[in-house]
């Protein structure tokens, strides 16, 4: 995390027990080296702090807004419809369902005020951080490079995981 002037990505939750199941997203930010901040607001317990949090944050100098939320999920919703900074919608897991409730609530958004949702679980939080990535890199050589190379590494872990169970299945390569 860094200073609030620097930020380039806000994170913002419904509650502070949402942390340890998102914080992924910081990891993935941090292995680009992107700022960003982190908040605890309510949609519904302080929608006024949420109202002046996005409202605010192109002045700020935001780029991206994350917002996390469970069950009643209508944070990342909230935000949208109070900035026009690109939002992206982190479903919390809950215990109803695994989360479904958290799913369709961040995904059903009206017409007109769009929401990008990343999945309920471990690989929500991480993709919601590259995706700000890649929104950010359409306007930043330096992520974009970064971004060129991740997915070069992505593409050769994956080989060589092919390459072991080849390997342990008895079969070599031709």
């Amino acid at each position: 995390m860094t200073d609030d002037k620097s930020a380039r990505v806000g994170i913002v939750m419904g509650s502070d027990s949402d942390w340890p199941k998102i914080n992924a997203v910081a990891a993935a930010l941090d292995e680009f080296g992107v700022a960003y901040e982190v908040h605890v607001m309510s949609a519904h317990r302080t929608p006024e702090v949420v109202q002046q949090y996005a409202a605010s944050a192109v002045a700020r100098g935001l780029k991206v807004v994350i917002a996390a939320a469970g069950g009643a999920a209508h944070l990342a919703g909230v935000v949208a419809a109070h900035t026009t900074l690109p939002v992206i919608g982190i479903p919390v897991p809950t215990g109803l369902s695994g989360g479904l409730d958290s799913l369709l609530s961040t995904v059903q958004m009206p017409g007109d005020v769009p929401v990008a949702t990343v999945g309920v679980g471990s690989g929500g939080p991480r993709n919601a951080g590259l995706l700000a990535v890649q929104i950010l890199a359409t306007a930043d050589d330096r992520l974009a490079r970064k971004l060129v190379e991740f997915k070069k590494n992505l593409a050769q872990k994956i080989a060589g995981k092919d390459k072991v169970l080849q390997a342990s299945l008895g079969k070599t390569a031709d």
